[in-house]
């Protein structure tokens, strides 16, 4: 498979995901910078070599021809944003937000995150696909989702 197609493949995987999903639409990411941002890491992991940004343009989902400056200003963007989230999770903690009680079931969700991934590893590792786990990784999945919706919901959210 040529490097595009296992990219782009990778990709719509990944952001079609239920939970990138609902975690995506409550971040400081737009579609396109996340999109952007996972090609600037990621790639060149999957090409086992160095690219240039005009290659990894390239290698976004639109069918339009992005130059290398437009990929590189949205990846600026998704890095200050980034940023820009680190500097409000510092900030909080730092005001003692997080030593609040309010903060529980987002740390709750976060620990179901670790281990709805640690599942699907240990399923990937072991390349089992026996229905016992399978299931498993589904009700993880199916808890996640339902936590996070809540949590998205801002009369259910600490803030």
């Amino acid at each position: 498979m040529k490097l595009k197609e296992s990219v782009q493949t990778w990709l719509l995987t990944s952001l079609n995901d239920p939970i990138v999903k609902i975690l995506a639409k409550k971040s400081h990411l737009t579609k396109t910078q996340l999109e952007t941002l996972l090609i600037d890491i990621l790639s060149e992991n999957i090409a086992r070599k160095p690219l240039k940004y005009d290659e990894k343009a390239r290698l976004r989902l639109t069918k339009a021809k992005i130059s290398r400056g437009a990929f590189n200003r949205t990846l600026k963007q998704a890095k200050e944003n980034v940023v820009k989230s680190i500097y409000t999770i510092l900030l909080l903690g730092y005001l003692g937000v997080f030593e609040s009680t309010t903060l529980d079931p987002y740390l709750e969700i976060a620990n179901k995150l670790k281990e709805y991934l640690d599942a699907y590893k240990t399923l990937a590792n072991k390349g089992l696909h026996e229905n016992d786990q399978l299931k498993l990784i589904e009700i993880l999945r199916e808890e996640l989702e339902k936590g996070l919706k809540k949590l998205s919901n801002p009369s259910e959210g600490f803030l």
